[in-house]
């Protein structure tokens, strides 16, 4: 340790251009870890934040909420097994709206549910419903003119409802989510699939939202026929474009992680051949292959942690600049896994200025050839 800060103290210049690219390769790698994850929060919050463990679904509906229809029998089945406060029906459908049948179109999806059920979520600014035509809506909404008491206008049906209160962080598919109750929910469907003369249809709904410990959870699965049971995360994972989206920005920050280790790796070596002969004195004078190893190891993580504070504190201050619609997030869990990598990558890349350090020999290193 104490060679290590002596040099860096001695070579400020060199050792201060090293961090100059280790932070920016730190940063652009964190920044980009943002927003992969606020990609993945704006395109699936509603059901991330949603305190269920499972979901039920059709088996041939491709695990998607939007192809697959329920019905009470099954939510019943569940209930059986899971008990009834633990199950809630969900109906999921993508629409375009204006507001007052004017403006402009807004894509939302909308969530039917019980309105005193667990699936519904805190209101931030309003109220709950009180009325036959009132809705609680994603505050992104406000954003397309949205406000309370506001009129949403179904451009597929011609059905109206009333903004009473707004809720934060519920987005599906990439956009707001309106929630409505059941009897909402059956009359929009009749309004496009009812024809005129024939019986009310029964209720379904696209999905069943289930609390449930493994164990319930592998006896529901084996009693639900031509349904299947779905974790939380394969009910994500599932939503259109969201695999896609993540596979792509993935393979990106994983491309990286590699670049900035086969970068890093090239700098300490570039800076450890230069070293050759010092290190050659420090072997002749008794100095350790094991002491000088260490030292560039120390460098090594001196540098990388040093980059990587500084860094946070730029993409921290970056995210207060950002404007509202750029989807970024970076939890706590996202910060510690990607320092960690990026500091693996750096010792890792270091690994073959250690070798070259252990196999310097002393009288070739000072210009002594032996005999």
């Amino acid at each position: 340790m104490f060679l290590a800060l002596r040099e860096m103290r001695f070579a400020k210049t060199r050792y201060a251009l090293i961090v100059i690219i280790m932070l920016l390769v730190s940063f652009l790698v964190m920044f980009v870890t943002g927003l992969a994850r606020g990609l993945a929060y704006a395109n699936a919050s509603s059901i991330e934040n949603m305190p269920a463990d499972y979901f039920i679904v059709q088996k041939d509906a491709g695990q998607r909420f939007g192809r697959s229809v329920v019905t009470p029998d099954t939510l019943s089945q569940a209930a059986s097994i899971v008990g009834q406060k633990n199950v809630q029906p969900l109906g999921v459908q993508m629409t375009t709206v204006t507001q007052g049948g004017e403006g402009t179109k807004t894509d939302v999806t909308l969530f039917a549910a019980d309105p005193g059920g667990w699936i519904m979520p805190e209101v931030i600014e309003g109220s709950r419903r009180t009325g036959s035509d009132e809705v609680l809506a994603d505050s992104k909404l406000k954003e397309s003119g949205f406000r309370l008491g506001s009129q949403i206008h179904d451009q597929m049906t011609g059905a109206e409802w009333t903004v009473a209160g707004f809720v934060k962080n519920e987005s599906y598919s990439h956009t707001p989510v309106v929630y409505m109750d059941m009897q909402q929910w059956d009359s929009w469907k009749a309004k496009f699939t009812a024809k005129p003369g024939t019986a009310k249809e029964e209720t379904t709904y696209n999905t069943i939202a289930v609390k449930a410990d493994n164990g319930q959870a592998d006896k529901l699965a084996s009693k639900l026929g031509d349904m299947q049971i779905l974790s939380k995360k394969s009910a994500i994972s599932a939503i259109p474009g969201y695999k896609e989206e993540q596979g792509s920005l993935l393979m990106m920050i994983t491309f990286l992680f590699v670049i900035s280790g086969f970068v890093l790796a090239v700098f300490f070596y570039v800076i450890t051949i230069q070293k050759t002969s010092q290190f050659g004195i420090l072997k002749a004078m008794g100095t350790s292959s094991g002491y000088l190893a260490r030292s560039v190891l120390a460098q090594v993580l001196m540098l990388t942690i040093s980059s990587l504070a500084v860094s946070l504190l730029l993409v921290a201050a970056a995210n207060r600049l950002l404007p509202d619609s750029m989807p970024f997030k970076l939890d706590a869990g996202s910060i510690v896994l990607t320092s960690v990598l990026f500091v693996v990558m750096a010792v890792a890349g270091s690994l073959i200025s250690v070798v070259k350090v252990a196999k310097v020999d002393a009288l070739d290193a000072i210009g002594r050839v032996s005999a």
